[in-house]
C-alpha cells in the first residue's frame, strides 16, 4: 500500500495546517463549520496548502474537560460546532435570535457557548418540527441506524441527572428490551430532538468537506484508539469492553507509563477492549464496532490520523483502582491482523499512524508492515542525541513532520520555558543553522526545518504559523482545566501572513499543485 500522504505512489512533497474547529474565527464563541471554515478553506487553498489537519469532531462535555478525545459517541458529531449563519439561510433561525455579544474571539467559554447553542438549536428544532412535508429527517435516520441508540442515550442522561449509564437503573443498564422500548416510547420527543442536530451538523459537515475537495484540500481527521467509559459505545457494546458484568464499571483502564509528558504517566481511565477474548462472538463483535467507526470517519475526512497507535501493538493496562499510571502493565495488542482484517473488509485505508510516546521495534514493524506514516515531531528533537529519530535528518519520507502537536506547548513557548535546557535552544537554533537566541523568530525557524526536511507532509499549527507563545496552547496533558480554549482571531489571517506562507511553501517546493498560481 502507497504511502495515504501520497496516494498516486509519486514523490510530490505538500504541507498543511493543523487547526481544530473549535479555534476557527467564527461568530457565537466557537468555531463552526460554516463561513468561516470555507475561508480558512480558501486560505489553505491560497497559500498553496494540500491538508488540512482538525481534531475528533465527536461531542465534548464538561465533564471530560471538554477533550475531544472524551467523547460521549464515537459516531456522533459536536452540537457546537453547527453554524448559526447557515442554519439562518435555511429560515431556522431568525437574525435577532443569533448574537455575537459577550464571547471572546481568543478563548472558547464553553459554559456560556452550550448555554446559546443550546438554546438557537431548541430554537430551530421548533421551526423544523413544524414543517409536516420534510421528509430529510426521516432518510437521515434511516441511513444511520446508530441515531436511535445515541438519542435514547442522551435522553436518559437527562432524565437521571446526568448519571454515568452504570448508575442507572439496572434494567436499563443492562439494556433489557422491555425497559428500552418503553424508555424509547416515552422519551421519543427528545430523541428526534438529538437526530435533528446530528441531521444538522452530518448536513452542513458534507456541505464542507466537498467545499474542501473542490478547493484541493484533503481533511486529516483524528481516530481516538479509546472511548469514554460513560458513552453510548460503551453503553450499547458492553460485551466487547473489559467491564464487570454486575455493574458496568471498568476492570481494568486505559493510559501510558511515565514519560515526556508526564512523570507519573497519564490516567486516561478508558474502558480497554476485549481483544483476546475466547468468544468468537465476541471478537466479531468488536471488529464489526472497529469497522463501523472507521466507515464512519472515512465517509467524513480523507485520511485517518490514529491516535495512539501503538496501542494496537501492545497497550498499557492499569486496575481500575489505581490513582495513577504508574503501577499498569504492557498487553499485547491485536497486531496486524486487526488491520488486514478491516482493509478486507474497507479496502485500502489512508491512515498516519501516531506513534509518539513509548515505541518498541514491534511498534516501528507494525506501521512499516502497514506501511503506514508516522509522526516526526520536531520539539522532541533536541536532546544531544545525533541519532535522534525526530531529528530531520534522521527521516524517511513516508513520515508526517510537525513542529508540535496538540499536546505539546507552542514552539515560541518552548523556547521561552523554563523547563527548557539552554543547551536544548542551542542546539534547536543550531539545527536551522541559526546563530542568535531571539525567541520571536524561533516559530520560523522550525517551520524551516519542517518544510527543508524529506518528510512528505509537513503540518504545522496554526499557533506555530503566526508564532504565538504558551498562553495559546491547546492541551497540557495530564490535567482537565484551561485545554481546548485557544481561538485564532480572524485579524491574525492577513493577507501577508498569507503571502509569507505560499512563499515558504514554494521556497521548498511544497506547493499544492491544485493551487500553485493561486497568489
Amino acid at each position: 500500500m502507497g504511502s495515504p500522504v501520497n496516494p498516486n505512489n509519486d514523490t510530490r512533497r505538500s504541507a498543511g495546517i493543523l487547526l481544530p474547529i473549535h479555534s476557527l474565527p467564527s461568530p457565537c464563541g466557537i468555531g463552526n463549520i460554516g463561513p468561516a471554515a470555507l475561508s480558512f478553506i480558501d486560505f489553505l487553498a491560497n497559500t498553496g496548502q494540500s491538508y488540512w489537519q482538525i481534531l475528533p469532531l465527536g461531542p465534548t462535555s464538561p465533564a471530560f474537560g471538554n477533550s475531544p478525545y472524551m467523547s460521549c459517541s464515537s459516531l456522533a458529531g459536536n452540537p457546537l460546532f453547527i453554524s448559526p449563519e447557515l442554519l439562518l439561510e435555511q429560515s431556522l433561525l431568525k437574525a435577532a435570535e443569533i448574537t455575537e455579544e459577550g464571547f471572546s474571539e481568543y478563548l472558547v467559554d464553553y459554559p456560556l457557548v452550550m448555554k446559546n447553542t443550546s438554546n438557537l438549536l431548541r430554537l430551530a428544532w421548533q421551526r423544523f418540527s413544524s414543517r409536516t412535508t420534510d421528509g430529510e429527517l426521516e432518510k437521515f435516520k434511516r441511513k444511520n441506524p446508530w441515531l436511535c441508540d445515541f438519542g435514547l442515550f442522551l435522553s436518559l442522561k437527562n432524565r437521571y441527572q446526568q448519571a454515568p449509564w452504570y448508575a442507572w437503573p439496572k434494567e436499563i443498564r443492562l439494556r433489557n428490551k422491555q425497559a428500552l422500548a418503553l424508555a424509547t416510547a416515552e422519551l421519543e420527543d427528545e430523541i428526534n430532538y438529538h437526530c435533528f442536530v446530528q441531521y444538522l451538523f452530518f448536513s452542513q459537515w458534507q456541505g464542507l468537506h466537498r467545499y474542501a475537495g473542490e478547493k484541493g484540500i484533503r481533511i486529516i481527521g483524528d481516530l481516538p484508539i479509546y472511548v469514554a467509559l460513560d458513552s453510548v459505545d460503551v453503553w450499547v457494546h458492553q460485551e466487547i469492553f473489559e467491564l464487570r458484568k454486575t455493574s458496568g464499571r471498568p476492570i481494568s483502564v486505559a493510559g501510558v507509563p511515565p514519560d515526556y509528558f508526564s512523570p507519573k504517566g497519564q490516567l486516561w481511565g478508558n474502558p480497554l477492549y476485549r481483544w483476546h477474548a475466547r468468544s468468537e462472538q465476541v471478537k466479531k463483535h468488536l471488529y464489526d464496532w472497529w469497522q463501523e467507526r472507521f466507515e464512519a470517519i472515512f465517509a467524513m475526512v480523507d485520511i485517518v490520523r490514529i491516535d495512539h497507535f501503538r496501542g494496537f501493538s501492545s497497550y498499557w493496562s492499569i486496575p481500575a483502582r489505581e490513582k495513577t499510571a504508574i503501577n499498569g502493565a504492557w498487553k499485547k495488542g491485536p497486531g496486524i491482523s486487526f488491520f488486514r482484517e478491516m482493509e478486507n473488509r474497507l479496502g485500502p485505508m489512508a491512515i498516519i499512524a501516531e506513534d509518539l510516546g513509548t515505541i518498541t521495534p514491534e511498534v516501528e514493524q507494525l506501521r512499516d508492515d502497514l506501511g503506514y506514516p508516522g509522526m516526526k515531531i520536531l520539539l522532541f528533537a533536541f536532546d544531544g542525541n545525533t541519532k535522534n529519530s525526530y531529528l530531520p535528518h534522521n527521516y524517511t519520507h513516508n513520515c508526517v513532520v510537525y513542529t508540535g502537536t496538540h499536546d505539546n506547548d507552542t514552539a515560541v513557548g518552548w523556547y521561552l520555558s523554563q523547563t527548557t535546557q539552554p543547551e536544548a535552544r542551542r542546539r534547536a537554533k543550531r539545527q536551522a543553522n541559526q546563530d542568535n537566541d531571539d525567541a520571536a523568530s524561533f516559530h520560523r525557524d522550525m517551520i524551516y526545518l519542517a518544510y527543508s526536511s524529506v518528510a512528505d507532509l509537513a503540518v504545522i499549527p496554526m499557533q506555530d504559523v503566526l508564532g504565538f507563545g504558551n498562553d495559546c496552547r491547546m492541551n497540557t496533558p495530564g490535567t482537565t482545566e484551561g485545554n481546548w480554549r485557544w481561538r485564532c482571531a480572524g485579524g491574525f489571517i492577513t493577507d501577508e501572513l498569507a503571502a509569507w506562507l505560499h512563499n515558504v511553501t514554494d521556497f521548498f517546493n511544497r506547493l499544492n499543485n491544485h493551487t500553485a498560481d493561486s497568489i
